[in-house]
């Protein structure tokens, strides 16, 4: 009988989630979802120097802005304990070893090596020191830090995007595991983690693939079985270029803030980089269902934020005054104006915050726009302006008087006119917009 299906993303909170992050993310939970298993949220904290509450405050809001809930939550910081075992048993199959090599030491090595056309591949020098020159090193000043000694041999599996990989670990150097001050790094963490906590699936970014391969052979070692792993593709700008993650419009934080909603976000990541057209979905459900790994290739995917907001538009368009009820008021619209006001204004935005000017024009009236040539015309117009409230025929009747008071029709006639009552020429159907205008024009 084969495991329940746990996966897990495992960001460092260390800064804000991009949209990178989010990919990662996304795959795993949808993977949970459809498989109605376990998905884990593992904040990567062992960095004490780098880690903050106030991020792993900010991953979770955006996680849970975007309805991406996780079944559970583990902190590395919380089971330093567990690495320091999995460290032990390591060194008691000598598979761990010390070393004490300066960062400086090991930039020499790593330019002989490219100057001689070698791979810069760690020479293992360490690993033949004596205890008694160990502690001389100790002795002098240095602190050891610790490698896993990598069986160099050919590593492969079969990735769930990427296909059939091997490596050749005599090309990767020893990963280093624990530093000189006693941080137990990713790639230890990770693997006891994996193990223990019974992940299944492993999605992460094709970067990461030569760690999977000495990953591979720590779990091995420490007697745990792999995990399926797949790679998805990196992210590039619209043309190609590299994604900076410095680049705040690539932040979650900050695609919200430009009023992203999340059912365009998961959509648009949810079929990015795979053979499916994107397709606006509104739930996770929804996505998990025709979510499969075997959709998507391995290279890379051209991101542009600007796709997002078409989706966004088209999900709002569909929205019924139910769900945006609270933030449509959340603008002062009262609420007896706000069933009709978003029917009116809901085909004439792209994002939420489009609705305020809206609700100002409506609320205080607007400047009129008049056009020098229209000025005599509009000043008879206005002269015919029923008085207000005005009700649903409001704009038909206007418009009759004006029409044959002064023989005008066509654009000739309605575009002065809404520019005089609204400042603008574009908008919602003057029949449906003018009930809604609380004062007349400013000035008048």
């Amino acid at each position: 009988m084969s495991a329940p299906v746990t996966t897990r993303f495992a960001p460092s909170p260390t800064g804000l989630l991009h949209v990178g992050n989010l990919r990662t993310a996304l795959f795993n939970a949808l993977i949970a979802r459809k498989a109605g298993g376990t998905f884990i949220l593992r904040l990567d904290d062992t960095d004490p120097a780098r880690s903050t509450e106030a991020f792993a405050d900010a991953i979770r809001e955006d996680l849970r802005w975007l309805g991406l809930t996780w079944d559970r939550e583990e902190r590395q910081s919380a089971r330093l304990d567990r690495y320091a075992e999995a460290a032990d048993r390591l060194r008691a199959a000598s598979r761990l070893y010390e070393c004490f090599e300066t960062p400086s030491e090991l930039e020499v090595k790593r330019r002989k090596q490219l100057a001689m056309g070698r791979p810069p591949v760690y020479d293992r020098a360490s690993l033949g020191l004596s205890e008694e020159e160990k502690a001389e090193k100790r002795a002098a000043g240095n602190q050891g830090y610790w490698r896993f000694r990598l069986d160099q041999e050919r590593i492969e599996w079969e990735d769930g995007i990427l296909g059939a990989i091997t490596i050749d670990a005599g090309s990767v150097s020893d990963p280093v595991l624990i530093r000189a001050d006693g941080q137990v790094l990713y790639t230890l963490a990770s693997v006891v983690d994996d193990i223990e906590m019974g992940v299944t699936s492993v999605v992460r970014g094709s970067d990461h693939v030569t760690n999977t391969a000495t990953q591979i052979q720590i779990m091995q070692a420490l007697g745990g079985t792999p995990p399926s792993f797949a790679h998805h593709s990196l992210l590039t700008g619209a043309g190609g270029e590299a994604l900076s993650k410095r680049l705040g419009t690539l932040s979650l934080r900050d695609l919200r803030a430009r009023g992203v909603e999340p059912a365009a976000l998961l959509s648009l990541m949810a079929r990015l980089g795979s053979s499916q057209p994107v397709e606006l979905r509104a739930d996770l459900e929804a996505l998990a269902e025709g979510f499969s790994l075997e959709q998507f290739g391995a290279a890379p995917t051209r991101f542009d934020p600007e796709d997002l907001f078409p989706l966004t538009r088209a999900h709002l368009q569909a929205q019924p005054w139910e769900v945006v009820r609270d933030r449509v008021l959340a603008l002062g619209v009262p609420e007896n104006l706000g069933p009709q006001f978003w029917a009116v204004m809901r085909d004439n935005i792209t994002v939420m915050d489009d609705l305020t000017p809206w609700w100002a024009l409506c609320r205080d009236g607007a400047a009129p726009e008049v056009a020098p040539e229209d000025a005599e015309f509009v000043a008879e117009a206005l002269a015919l302006l029923p008085p207000q409230p005005w009700g649903a025929g409001a704009w038909a009747e206007w418009t009759g008087a004006v029409k044959a008071a002064t023989g005008r029709k066509g654009k000739g006639l309605f575009l002065p006119l809404r520019k005089a009552l609204t400042g603008r020429g574009d908008g919602p159907d003057m029949a449906a917009l003018m009930p809604l205008l609380q004062a007349p024009p400013q000035g008048l």
